[in-house]
């Protein structure tokens, strides 16, 4: 993949570090943006670097209204343009409906579905001056399933639905010139020290109820990403791209 210009929020470890690591290529540069994991990001940054693939740094809290457009101007300047856009930042919420507040729920939706927009629409003219270009977003399995043996993310869930609706739309508004689609990952290992919503007993209890007996990897996510934001993936757009060990099934 020659002279590609890629956004990735959310890239200090995780699905977001693994999509800069799988993207990264000579003539490729990514901006790897972090809230505020500096550390993080240097690393992912590096690791691009280490793959012949150039790399910049930008920083930004998506809760704050103005920083989508911040974010995206700064990367479209740092790489002189922008192909690809992967919206990836984003937490999971636990909290049942019967504690939820409107405090907490408003805030998985500003970050993780308006947040999704914000971005969307800063970059649009970025990416229709691109090449074969693509918006992709990480959704999550969340708003998929609803069992009484599986834990819910109710505030997630939401948010994360309002994205998968916003990639269909987007999809119809923005061809033929971008394809927008979305992955949809299943529970996903994280990286040694990052925030985890479920226990390592309640891990060990849904590596049963996932038809593949494993977690995802950050890497396993990471090559849907790829796919969709390469030539083979031209005649792809408003889908949504299950990498979740079948769990969604």
């Amino acid at each position: 993949m020659a002279e590609r210009r890629i956004l990735v929020t959310g890239a200090a470890s995780g699905i977001g570090a693994a999509a800069c690591r799988l993207l990264a290529a000579p003539g490729v540069t990514i901006a790897v943006h972090t809230r505020s994991n500096r550390e993080g990001a240097e690393r992912t940054a590096a690791a691009v670097r280490e793959k012949g693939g150039m790399a910049h740094l930008v920083l930004g809290d998506l809760e704050d209204a103005a920083a989508p457009a911040r974010i995206v101007a700064e990367a479209a300047v740092a790489l002189g343009g922008l192909d690809v856009l992967v919206a990836n930042a984003g937490f999971a919420d636990r909290t049942p409906i019967a504690q939820l507040t409107a405090e907490a729920f408003a805030r998985s939706q500003a970050v993780i579905a308006q947040g999704f927009l914000a971005l969307a629409q800063a970059a649009a003219s970025h990416l229709a001056a691109g090449q074969e270009s693509r918006l992709i977003a990480v959704s999550s399995f969340v708003a998929h399933v609803f069992r009484t043996d599986t834990p819910t993310f109710p505030a997630s869930a939401a948010a994360k639905a309002a994205v998968e609706a916003l990639v269909k739309a987007l999809a119809i508004e923005w061809a033929p010139k971008i394809t927008v689609n979305a992955v949809v990952p299943g529970y996903t290992r994280k990286d040694a020290g990052a925030h985890r919503a479920l226990t390592d007993a309640q891990w060990q209890e849904t590596l049963a109820r996932i038809p593949l007996r494993r977690l995802g990897e950050p890497e396993d996510v990471a090559a849907g990403i790829t796919f969709l934001a390469s030539p083979a993936a031209r005649y792809v757009t408003g889908q949504l791209l299950h990498v979740d060990g079948g769990i969604a099934v």
